[in-house]
């Protein structure tokens, strides 16, 4: 048999891993954030932002440092380095400055983009298969 408090410790850790984290627009960080969960950033951050969750960066958002994360959507502004395991989006309003590691890209016309860029994983498989001789196999398939 188990107590009610045990279930509800368990059910309001779950919750906590869920919620987002919401940094609103006038509000200013400086230091470093880490977190389990999603963050939607309106407000500035200077210093390492590090998540396992999506970060959605509104238009009036701003981080200036260290984006570690999985996803991450911008429609506002970065400069720093930012190291993506999954997809980074860019909307027409996004303004991204300085170094960027990530495995897919999505920019919207109208975005600025100056940065270095290095993408993992599926460039590999391409490359992969470009040198691959492609005239033989097209010869056997006639």
């Amino acid at each position: 048999m188990f107590s009610p408090d045990k279930k509800k410790q368990k059910h309001s850790s779950m919750e906590a891993t869920t919620q987002q984290n919401i940094i609103a627009q006038g509000t200013k960080i400086v230091g470093d954030i880490a977190s389990q969960g999603p963050f939607r950033i309106d407000g500035t951050v200077e210093g390492n932002v590090k998540t396992s969750g999506k970060v959605v960066v509104g238009k009036s958002g701003y981080i200036k440092g260290t984006l570690q994360g999985e996803n991450a959507d911008f429609e506002g502004k970065f400069s720093g380095k930012l190291i993506l395991s999954g997809t980074l989006s860019l909307k027409s309003t996004a303004h991204i400055e300085g170094e960027v590691h990530i495995t897919k890209l999505a920019v919207e016309p109208g975005a600025t983009f100056n940065a270095t860029c290095s993408m993992k994983g599926t460039v590999k498989s391409l490359s992969n298969e470009a040198s691959r001789p492609q005239p033989t196999q097209s010869a056997q398939a006639k």
